[in-house]
Protein backbone atom coordinates (compact mmCIF):
# COMPACT_ATOMS: atom_id res chain seq x y z
CA UNK A 1 0.00 0.00 0.00
CA UNK A 2 1.41 3.36 -0.67
CA UNK A 3 1.89 5.28 2.10
CA UNK A 4 0.16 9.30 2.13
CA UNK A 5 2.04 12.09 0.66
CA UNK A 6 2.34 14.78 3.24
CA UNK A 7 0.80 17.72 2.79
CA UNK A 8 4.25 19.57 2.57
CA UNK A 9 7.63 19.42 1.16
CA UNK A 10 10.61 21.16 1.39
CA UNK A 11 12.08 22.78 -1.36
CA UNK A 12 15.58 23.78 -1.79
CA UNK A 13 17.40 26.64 -3.77
CA UNK A 14 20.87 26.47 -2.54
CA UNK A 15 23.63 26.15 -0.14
CA UNK A 16 25.69 28.29 1.70
CA UNK A 17 27.96 28.66 5.10
CA UNK A 18 26.50 29.01 8.29
CA UNK A 19 25.90 32.30 9.28
CA UNK A 20 26.78 33.66 5.95
CA UNK A 21 22.76 34.41 5.46
CA UNK A 22 21.07 34.73 8.45
CA UNK A 23 16.96 34.73 7.88
CA UNK A 24 17.05 38.24 8.72
CA UNK A 25 19.10 38.96 5.58
CA UNK A 26 15.57 37.43 3.55
CA UNK A 27 14.26 40.73 4.67
CA UNK A 28 16.57 42.78 2.71
CA UNK A 29 16.24 40.71 -0.61
CA UNK A 30 13.20 42.61 -1.49
CA UNK A 31 15.33 45.76 -2.52
CA UNK A 32 17.25 43.53 -5.12
CA UNK A 33 13.55 43.66 -7.10
CA UNK A 34 13.68 39.95 -7.78
CA UNK A 35 10.35 40.09 -8.97
CA UNK A 36 10.67 42.26 -11.79
CA UNK A 37 11.21 39.41 -14.21
CA UNK A 38 8.59 36.92 -12.40
CA UNK A 39 5.12 38.17 -13.89
CA UNK A 40 2.20 36.32 -11.99
CA UNK A 41 3.84 35.37 -8.84
CA UNK A 42 2.67 36.58 -5.80
CA UNK A 43 4.65 39.31 -3.33
CA UNK A 44 6.45 37.35 -0.80
CA UNK A 45 7.62 38.77 2.88
CA UNK A 46 11.30 37.07 1.40
CA UNK A 47 12.36 35.98 -1.81
CA UNK A 48 9.88 35.13 -4.37
CA UNK A 49 10.16 31.02 -4.73
CA UNK A 50 7.93 29.28 -6.71
CA UNK A 51 4.78 31.14 -6.18
CA UNK A 52 3.28 28.55 -3.48
CA UNK A 53 2.78 31.87 -1.15
CA UNK A 54 4.92 30.68 1.52
CA UNK A 55 8.02 32.62 2.57
CA UNK A 56 11.64 31.44 1.66
CA UNK A 57 13.81 30.62 4.19
CA UNK A 58 17.12 29.20 5.86
CA UNK A 59 17.56 26.05 7.37
CA UNK A 60 20.93 25.31 9.59
CA UNK A 61 22.60 22.16 8.84
CA UNK A 62 25.72 22.24 10.90
CA UNK A 63 28.48 24.48 9.37
CA UNK A 64 26.11 24.94 6.54
CA UNK A 65 23.00 27.13 5.54
CA UNK A 66 20.26 26.16 2.93
CA UNK A 67 17.76 28.44 1.20
CA UNK A 68 14.56 26.67 0.74
CA UNK A 69 10.83 27.14 0.92
CA UNK A 70 8.37 24.99 1.80
CA UNK A 71 5.67 23.74 -1.34
CA UNK A 72 2.39 21.91 -1.40
CA UNK A 73 2.82 18.61 -1.99
CA UNK A 74 -0.14 18.62 -4.26
CA UNK A 75 1.75 20.84 -6.65
CA UNK A 76 5.21 19.00 -5.97
CA UNK A 77 4.92 15.59 -5.64
CA UNK A 78 6.90 13.43 -8.41
CA UNK A 79 3.37 12.70 -10.54
CA UNK A 80 2.18 16.27 -10.27
CA UNK A 81 5.83 18.06 -11.05
CA UNK A 82 6.39 15.96 -13.64
CA UNK A 83 3.66 17.24 -15.46
CA UNK A 84 3.98 20.87 -14.48
CA UNK A 85 7.70 20.19 -15.95
CA UNK A 86 6.50 18.94 -19.11
CA UNK A 87 4.61 22.10 -19.82
CA UNK A 88 7.17 24.41 -21.34
CA UNK A 89 5.74 27.79 -20.20
CA UNK A 90 5.71 26.23 -16.50
CA UNK A 91 9.32 25.21 -16.81
CA UNK A 92 10.51 28.80 -18.09
CA UNK A 93 8.40 30.18 -14.73
CA UNK A 94 9.91 27.71 -12.21
CA UNK A 95 13.02 27.94 -13.52
CA UNK A 96 13.28 31.61 -13.21
CA UNK A 97 11.36 31.81 -9.60
CA UNK A 98 14.77 28.86 -9.06
CA UNK A 99 16.94 31.31 -10.36
CA UNK A 100 15.77 34.41 -8.85
CA UNK A 101 15.90 32.99 -5.40
CA UNK A 102 19.75 31.88 -5.91
CA UNK A 103 20.69 35.38 -7.78
CA UNK A 104 19.24 37.01 -4.57
CA UNK A 105 20.97 34.63 -2.18
CA UNK A 106 24.33 35.14 -4.03
CA UNK A 107 24.16 39.10 -3.90
CA UNK A 108 24.50 38.24 -0.20
CA UNK A 109 27.01 35.64 0.56
CA UNK A 110 28.68 32.68 -1.33
CA UNK A 111 26.00 30.55 -2.96
CA UNK A 112 25.96 26.66 -4.15
CA UNK A 113 23.19 26.37 -6.42
CA UNK A 114 21.31 23.64 -6.31
CA UNK A 115 19.60 21.64 -9.85
CA UNK A 116 15.62 22.81 -10.24
CA UNK A 117 13.03 20.85 -8.62
CA UNK A 118 15.02 19.87 -5.59
CA UNK A 119 12.50 18.55 -3.45
CA UNK A 120 12.74 16.86 0.19
CA UNK A 121 9.97 15.30 2.44
CA UNK A 122 11.01 17.25 5.58
CA UNK A 123 13.99 19.78 6.88
CA UNK A 124 15.28 16.69 8.40
CA UNK A 125 16.01 15.14 5.42
CA UNK A 126 17.51 18.14 4.13
CA UNK A 127 20.08 18.44 7.08
CA UNK A 128 20.73 14.86 6.60
CA UNK A 129 21.29 15.04 2.42
CA UNK A 130 23.64 18.82 3.37
CA UNK A 131 25.64 16.34 5.92
CA UNK A 132 26.19 13.48 3.83
CA UNK A 133 28.01 16.57 1.27
CA UNK A 134 29.20 18.79 3.91
CA UNK A 135 32.48 18.42 2.66
CA UNK A 136 32.06 18.79 -0.58
CA UNK A 137 29.83 22.07 0.42
CA UNK A 138 32.19 23.31 2.04
CA UNK A 139 34.66 22.76 -0.66
CA UNK A 140 32.47 24.26 -3.13
CA UNK A 141 31.91 27.16 -1.02
CA UNK A 142 35.71 27.77 -0.73
CA UNK A 143 36.09 27.41 -4.41
CA UNK A 144 33.36 30.17 -5.64
CA UNK A 145 33.85 32.64 -2.31
CA UNK A 146 34.63 36.32 -4.11
CA UNK A 147 34.34 35.09 -7.71
CA UNK A 148 31.37 34.88 -9.99
CA UNK A 149 30.53 33.30 -13.33
CA UNK A 150 31.02 34.71 -16.90
CA UNK A 151 29.07 32.79 -19.98
CA UNK A 152 30.95 33.48 -23.40
CA UNK A 153 29.54 32.41 -26.25
CA UNK A 154 31.26 32.33 -30.01
CA UNK A 155 29.00 31.68 -33.28
CA UNK A 156 29.99 31.28 -36.86
CA UNK A 157 27.79 33.30 -39.38
CA UNK A 158 26.38 30.99 -42.10
CA UNK A 159 25.51 33.69 -44.25
CA UNK A 160 21.66 35.38 -44.90
CA UNK A 161 19.13 33.15 -45.94
CA UNK A 162 18.84 32.91 -50.08
CA UNK A 163 15.98 35.03 -51.32
CA UNK A 164 12.66 33.26 -52.12
CA UNK A 165 12.38 32.80 -55.85
CA UNK A 166 9.49 33.74 -57.56
CA UNK A 167 7.88 31.71 -59.99
CA UNK A 168 9.23 32.92 -63.18
CA UNK A 169 13.38 32.46 -61.64
CA UNK A 170 12.54 28.69 -60.08
CA UNK A 171 11.25 28.21 -63.99
CA UNK A 172 14.47 29.98 -65.06
CA UNK A 173 16.85 28.05 -63.28
CA UNK A 174 15.14 24.37 -63.34
CA UNK A 175 15.45 25.30 -67.13
CA UNK A 176 19.21 26.43 -67.47
CA UNK A 177 19.83 23.16 -65.22
CA UNK A 178 18.04 20.73 -67.34
CA UNK A 179 20.16 22.37 -70.21
CA UNK A 180 23.51 22.05 -68.98
CA UNK A 181 22.58 18.03 -67.60
CA UNK A 182 22.49 16.91 -71.43
CA UNK A 183 25.53 19.48 -72.43
CA UNK A 184 28.70 18.10 -72.24
CA UNK A 185 30.88 17.49 -69.34
CA UNK A 186 27.76 19.33 -67.28
CA UNK A 187 27.74 16.77 -64.90
CA UNK A 188 31.76 17.18 -64.14
CA UNK A 189 30.83 21.04 -63.75
CA UNK A 190 28.14 20.07 -61.46
CA UNK A 191 30.13 18.39 -58.63
CA UNK A 192 32.69 20.63 -59.10
CA UNK A 193 29.99 23.98 -57.90
CA UNK A 194 28.99 21.14 -54.74
CA UNK A 195 32.58 20.36 -53.86
CA UNK A 196 32.98 24.11 -53.85
CA UNK A 197 30.77 25.33 -51.77
CA UNK A 198 31.24 22.15 -49.26
CA UNK A 199 35.16 23.22 -49.41
CA UNK A 200 34.05 26.80 -48.38
CA UNK A 201 31.92 25.79 -45.81
CA UNK A 202 34.44 23.53 -44.19
CA UNK A 203 36.99 26.69 -44.52
CA UNK A 204 34.97 28.98 -42.73
CA UNK A 205 34.29 26.53 -40.26
CA UNK A 206 38.02 25.84 -39.50
CA UNK A 207 38.56 29.40 -39.60
CA UNK A 208 35.71 29.57 -36.80
CA UNK A 209 36.92 27.00 -34.42
CA UNK A 210 40.02 28.80 -34.77
CA UNK A 211 38.50 32.18 -33.30
CA UNK A 212 37.03 30.17 -30.95
CA UNK A 213 40.33 28.69 -29.48
CA UNK A 214 41.98 32.37 -29.40
CA UNK A 215 38.96 33.74 -27.39
CA UNK A 216 38.77 30.48 -24.93
CA UNK A 217 42.51 31.04 -24.45
CA UNK A 218 42.26 34.91 -23.38
CA UNK A 219 39.72 34.74 -21.30
CA UNK A 220 41.42 31.31 -19.54
CA UNK A 221 43.91 33.65 -18.62
CA UNK A 222 41.88 36.17 -16.62
CA UNK A 223 39.53 33.34 -15.24
CA UNK A 224 40.27 30.48 -11.93
CA UNK A 225 38.59 28.18 -13.69
CA UNK A 226 37.02 27.23 -17.39
CA UNK A 227 34.62 25.19 -17.73
CA UNK A 228 33.36 24.11 -21.71
CA UNK A 229 29.81 23.41 -22.03
CA UNK A 230 27.68 21.58 -24.64
CA UNK A 231 27.22 24.19 -28.19
CA UNK A 232 24.11 25.08 -28.98
CA UNK A 233 21.48 23.39 -31.95
CA UNK A 234 20.02 25.19 -34.89
CA UNK A 235 16.95 25.49 -32.96
CA UNK A 236 18.21 28.01 -30.30
CA UNK A 237 20.77 29.47 -32.26
CA UNK A 238 19.22 29.63 -35.46
CA UNK A 239 19.73 28.50 -39.09
CA UNK A 240 22.11 31.37 -40.33
CA UNK A 241 24.91 30.32 -37.45
CA UNK A 242 26.61 27.98 -35.96
CA UNK A 243 27.59 27.58 -32.04
CA UNK A 244 31.34 27.20 -31.61
CA UNK A 245 32.04 27.84 -28.14
CA UNK A 246 29.93 27.71 -25.12
CA UNK A 247 32.08 28.05 -21.93
CA UNK A 248 31.92 29.00 -18.40
CA UNK A 249 34.42 31.35 -16.91
CA UNK A 250 34.86 31.67 -12.96
CA UNK A 251 36.59 35.32 -12.53
CA UNK A 252 37.97 36.98 -8.96
CA UNK A 253 34.80 40.29 -8.36
CA UNK A 254 36.76 43.04 -9.59
CA UNK A 255 38.09 41.68 -12.79
CA UNK A 256 35.21 42.99 -14.75
CA UNK A 257 36.91 45.46 -16.70
CA UNK A 258 39.69 43.74 -17.79
CA UNK A 259 37.14 41.13 -18.92
CA UNK A 260 35.28 43.81 -21.21
CA UNK A 261 38.34 45.06 -22.14
CA UNK A 262 39.82 41.87 -23.91
CA UNK A 263 36.66 40.97 -25.23
CA UNK A 264 36.70 44.23 -26.87
CA UNK A 265 39.44 43.64 -28.45
CA UNK A 266 38.99 40.21 -29.75
CA UNK A 267 35.44 41.31 -31.12
CA UNK A 268 37.89 44.10 -33.09
CA UNK A 269 40.53 41.06 -34.22
CA UNK A 270 38.35 38.16 -35.00
CA UNK A 271 35.70 39.37 -38.02
CA UNK A 272 34.69 35.71 -38.63
CA UNK A 273 33.12 35.18 -35.72
CA UNK A 274 30.00 36.71 -33.22
CA UNK A 275 31.14 37.28 -29.37
CA UNK A 276 28.30 37.59 -27.13
CA UNK A 277 29.15 37.80 -22.89
CA UNK A 278 26.72 37.24 -20.49
CA UNK A 279 27.05 37.86 -16.67
CA UNK A 280 28.03 38.05 -13.88
CA UNK A 281 26.28 34.42 -12.70
CA UNK A 282 26.02 32.28 -9.85
CA UNK A 283 28.56 30.28 -10.09
CA UNK A 284 26.39 27.32 -11.63
CA UNK A 285 29.36 25.83 -13.72
CA UNK A 286 31.89 25.71 -10.42
CA UNK A 287 29.54 24.51 -7.79
CA UNK A 288 30.79 20.47 -7.78
CA UNK A 289 29.92 20.46 -4.15
CA UNK A 290 25.98 20.34 -4.57
CA UNK A 291 23.23 17.75 -4.52
CA UNK A 292 22.18 17.12 -7.94
CA UNK A 293 22.17 13.38 -7.29
CA UNK A 294 20.38 13.66 -4.42
CA UNK A 295 17.47 15.96 -4.15
CA UNK A 296 14.26 14.20 -5.61
CA UNK A 297 10.72 14.15 -5.27
CA UNK A 298 10.11 11.40 -3.06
Amino acid sequence: MTPPEPPALVYAFAVCRGGDLPGTALDALDALDVLAELPGLPELPGLPGPGTGAPVRTLAAGPLTAVVQDVPAAGFGEAALRQRLADRDELERCARAHHAVITAAAALAPTVPLPLATLYLDDGRVREALGERETSFLSALDRIAGRAEWGVKVYAPTGPPPAPQTASEAASETSSETASAVGPGSGRAYLDRVRTRQRNREQRHTLALRAAERVDAVVRGLAVAARRLRPHGVEVTGAHRTHVLNAAYLLDLGRERELHAALASLRRDETDVQIELSGPWAPYSFADGGIADGGTAP
